[in-house]
């Protein structure tokens, strides 16, 4: 099966920038992880959006899919609370 592309929205940059390294780093993993299974164990289709959610500690990842153009678009990476 054929990698997913990743992108960001513009905002998530923003919101990298104020997450500690640690925490930074693994939020990337889990975030390359998804361009080869979109859909791990542990994610959830967000009610009533096209909308993805897994999480990372304590920081939620929220992202779409398109899966007829091999894209996951990567929307908010945000602490949980």
């Amino acid at each position: 099966m054929a990698g997913f592309e990743i992108l960001f929205k513009e905002s998530v940059y923003k919101e990298l920038k104020s997450i500690p390294k640690t925490d930074l780093k693994k939020i990337l993993s889990k975030i390359e992880l998804l361009a080869n299974d979109p859909r791990p164990t542990g994610s959830q289709k967000l009610t009533g959006l096209e909308l993805y959610r897994v999480r990372q500690g304590q920081y939620r990842i929220v992202y779409s899919i398109h899966d007829n153009e091999l894209l996951i678009h990567i929307v908010k990476a945000r602490r949980l609370g």
